[in-house]
């Protein structure tokens, strides 16, 4: 139940666009003891399906400009192939380490930036 419920929330910020990995993957490693690299790679495959459901629903809504969509799924591609080749080679307290400073770094962020 305890998944179920995670999946739930993630599910629900990811649809949001806000990412879902943001509730899964620490939910994963403090709540059900699975190891920081592998509750990354759980997020990606969970990550498919949401994003599939998601993008639908945005482009129905009239939300997608195809002007940006090309050049950062080129970059995203080629980022992703970078972060899962350093993501496998870091020591995974180091990784949890570097996980924790971006969430950390995305929330002050969001606190302090002007609308």
């Amino acid at each position: 139940m305890k998944l179920i419920l995670t999946g739930l929330i993630s599910g629900i910020i990811s649809g949001m666009g806000i990412g879902g990995g943001v509730i899964l993957i620490p939910s994963l490693v403090l709540f059900s003891d699975v190891a920081q690299i592998q509750a990354q790679g759980v997020n990606l495959v969970v990550f498919i399906p949401s994003a599939i459901i998601a993008l639908l629903t945005h482009k129905k809504e009239g939300n997608l400009d195809s002007k940006y969509n090309k050049k950062i799924i080129i970059g995203g591609i080629i980022g992703a192939l970078i972060g899962s080749i350093l993501a496998v080679k870091i020591e995974e307290n180091n990784l949890r380490k570097y996980f924790g400073i971006f969430l950390l770094a995305v929330g002050i962020y969001e606190l302090i930036k002007k609308k």
